[in-house]
């Protein structure tokens, strides 16, 4: 019963960012105009990562046209005051240089002024996968939802919101090559289980020899034992691993001496387009 009523304050709090444009900026005494220096970041911000590109042109409309959407700030100190959501149009206006900015002052506590942050950025579902990951896991936290939960409250598949949580297993490396669009979600997702030194080795795979996802599965398959094998010692799993380690390692040796090469399970394919690179390579080894 705790976790429903949690749940139902989660729902309710869905429309409340809206609500809160609608019904304060309707009242033009509610809008007031800030200095920029004084609004402080919301330290409970999902979004690290904004695109240079897209905050220029948001930037480059603000001083064409101003500030069409108040942000929304709560009171930090005397003259102080912290972001709570639109942190994309505070950091535009930085960059447009206006020196100050249209704002909506509310009366909320610091849990508040995290939900608001969180639940801003996926209704505009422009986070990252990991950010996206991040903000699920801190609202199942705050309220103390299931997966199941969530999803019902946010319009998503429960599948959906448990494999975008399990991109928090993958290591920091990893995480980083996604944040960064090297490798996408959908590689990703299959990365998850493989440990540290064998999802580096994908990685640099998947960039280095742009595999599909369709390929970096057929290659983890074989690294993995299937489930309708004989099952195998832990001496042969270790075997097989280390082989397959090897070829990998091996593949990126051709590549830096222009060989190119493609491994699948427990082989490795070498291809030449002409008799002359067959010739080098054999007089090479």
């Amino acid at each position: 019963m705790k976790k429903a009523a949690l749940g139902r304050g989660l729902d309710a709090l869905l429309g409340e960012v809206g609500e809160a444009y609608e019904n304060e900026s309707s009242a033009q005494n509610n809008i007031v105009e800030i200095p920029l220096e004084n609004i402080q970041p919301n330290p409970y911000q999902p979004r690290k990562h904004f695109e240079n590109e897209s905050l220029k042109e948001l930037a480059d409309s603000i001083k064409k046209d101003g500030l069409i959407q108040p942000v929304i700030v709560v009171e930090d100190g005397l003259d102080g005051y912290i972001l709570v959501a639109g942190e994309r149009r505070f950091r535009a206006s930085k960059l447009a240089k206006t020196g100050s900015i249209k704002a909506i002052v509310l009366d909320i506590t610091k849990e508040q002024m995290q939900q608001y942050a969180l639940i801003e950025n996926i209704q505009r579902e422009d986070l990252n996968p990991i950010e996206l990951a991040q903000s699920y896991e801190a609202l199942i936290k705050l309220h103390g939802v299931t997966h199941e939960e969530l999803a019902s409250i946010i319009h998503k598949s429960r599948t959906h919101i448990t494999n975008t949580l399990r991109l928090l297993n993958l290591s920091k490396k990893t995480q980083e090559a996604l944040v960064e669009k090297k490798i996408s979600a959908g590689h990703a997702k299959v990365l998850v289980g493989l440990d540290e030194k064998d999802q580096t080795t994908m990685v640099n795979s998947i960039i280095g020899q742009k595999l599909s996802v369709r390929e970096v599965e057929n290659i983890i398959k074989g690294m993995k034992r299937p489930q309708d094998r004989v099952k195998q010692t832990s001496k042969q799993k270790k075997e097989n691993e280390n082989r397959h380690l090897y070829l990998m390692e091996l593949h990126e040796k051709l590549k830096s001496l222009g060989i190119k090469s493609t491994v699948s399970s427990d082989k490795i394919t070498l291809e030449f387009t002409n008799q002359e690179q067959v010739d080098s390579f054999a007089r090479r080894f």
